[in-house]
């Protein structure tokens, strides 16, 4: 007898299997509806229904949803060919309006199976992963449990919560990523880690790094740390793991966005980490001003420190809180100041006096890979570095020092909502530059 998780599990797309499938109980993997229609509208399964329903799954081990296909009596009834694409547009549109976070890594399939009268019909299979986030449906936050599903009691939802957060034992970048595959993961990108002591086997080797994990279906996957260092994309699956940058013309946005041009650059700056950290920094490299000062003949002088910079976005994309859905690292550069966000508050136990003074990390692995990443040859690096993050705790002093040297304030961090952390460096000679 096969199993119903065998006949749901891992990756076949074919017809045939999820026909067999059909003839199985629903289990926390499978589950079936039927589709109806009200004019040009679905109307079964109702929304909130939906919403709930696919949240349980991502809540759970993820699941297969079958819709055309009666859950009472299994009767594959299927769905109009020509209705389809509406089907699928229907449950997308659920997905991003009616639950929270979204669900972003689902995956749709189009199928033709032959119905109990022997004539072949079409339905659509919902596959949905187990996400890296805890979903809420207009009904609350559910999860699967044997062939239903049920509200999570207060204590389960608090346990789900630090599971899939950074304090919990096995930190978020160490988690497994789903919806990704090995494949996925770009060989020159991870085969930098290598040195001549490291495994040959590709997986072992992964694996060690902290790139890839066993899932709980058996499979090796990339984790949350390797397709943020190994994949040309990582907001394939992490949407908002990038950074945005934007170069204003005065010092504040609301002065002066009346103005055509109150923008003088913007950028949505993503790639693998340490990409869009030497990205960031050229951007403010780009868009920084130079002031001219007349003391002994003429001194250009910076707005920035650039090697501050380059240690501030180093620790944004290092300590950032990827468990945050929807929050990216916001970049601001103003006539007078750059702003930088990074989403989540301090890591631990750490406080905005102790910086300076103590190390931790958010995210270990990402930490971990950064102290191995080569340093770009940039002229605006500290002299003697090797790579992007540095053992010795010395990324906040540099930051305080250099530039409070060069513009006389040190910069100031502050801790928003208890959500983001935010720092002000003030910019060089900011009332006396010629512009």
């Amino acid at each position: 007898m096969v199993s119903a998780d065998a006949e749901v599990g891992g990756e076949r797309d074919s017809s045939h299997e999820l026909l067999k499938a059909t003839r199985l109980e629903e289990t926390s993997f499978l589950e079936f509806r039927e589709v109806r229609f009200s004019g040009s509208r679905v109307v079964v399964p109702a929304p909130d229904e939906l919403a709930d329903e696919l949240a349980a799954f991502a809540n759970s081990r993820g699941g297969v949803l079958v819709l055309g296909v009666e859950d009472k009596s299994r009767d594959i009834v299927g769905i109009p060919l020509d209705r389809l694409d509406e089907v699928a547009g229907y449950v997308k549109e659920i997905c991003n309006d009616s639950i929270t976070p979204p669900i972003e890594q689902l995956v749709l399939d189009r199928l033709s199976v032959p119905s109990g009268s022997g004539r072949t019909v079409s339905i659509v299979k919902v596959e949905v992963p187990r996400s890296l986030f805890v979903h809420r449906g207009p009904g609350g936050y559910w999860h699967r449990v044997g062939d239903s599903k049920r509200v999570m009691t207060p204590e389960f939802l608090a346990r789900l919560f630090q599971q899939r957060s950074q304090i919990r034992l096995i930190r978020f970048d160490e988690q497994a990523v789903a919806s990704a595959h090995l494949d996925d993961l770009s060989e020159h990108l991870w085969m930098r880690f290598r040195t001549s002591r490291s495994d040959h086997d590709q997986e072992t080797f992964l694996v060690k790094l902290g790139m890839a994990v066993r899932a709980g279906d058996g499979n090796v996957r990339p984790t949350v740390a390797g397709v943020l260092m190994g994949s040309e994309s990582p907001e394939r699956w992490l949407p908002n793991a990038y950074v945005q940058a934007v170069a204003y013309r005065g010092s504040s946005v609301t002065a002066d966005a009346a103005a055509a041009n109150y923008q003088l650059d913007a950028a949505d700056i993503k790639g693998p980490l340490d990409q869009q950290i030497i990205e960031a920094t050229r951007f403010v490299l780009k868009n920084m001003r130079h002031g001219a000062f007349k003391t002994v003949g003429r001194v250009e002088v910076p707005q920035f420190d650039m090697a501050a910079v380059f240690e501030a976005l180093v620790n944004a994309v290092a300590h950032r809180d990827y468990a945050i859905h929807g929050a990216k690292i916001r970049l601001r550069l103003f006539s007078d100041r750059l702003e930088l966000f990074s989403p989540g508050a301090l890591a631990n136990s750490l406080t905005i006096d102790s910086m300076r003074y103590r190390q931790t990390a958010r995210n270990e692995t990402v930490s971990s890979l950064l102290t191995r990443c080569p340093a770009p040859d940039e002229p605006w690096l500290t002299e003697g570095r090797a790579h992007f993050m540095e053992k010795r705790g010395e990324g906040v002093p540099i930051i305080l020092d250099n530039s409070a040297a060069l513009a006389g304030r040190e910069p100031e961090y502050r801790v928003l909502d208890d959500a983001e952390l935010m720092l002000t460096i003030h910019a060089a000679g900011a009332d006396q530059a010629n512009r």
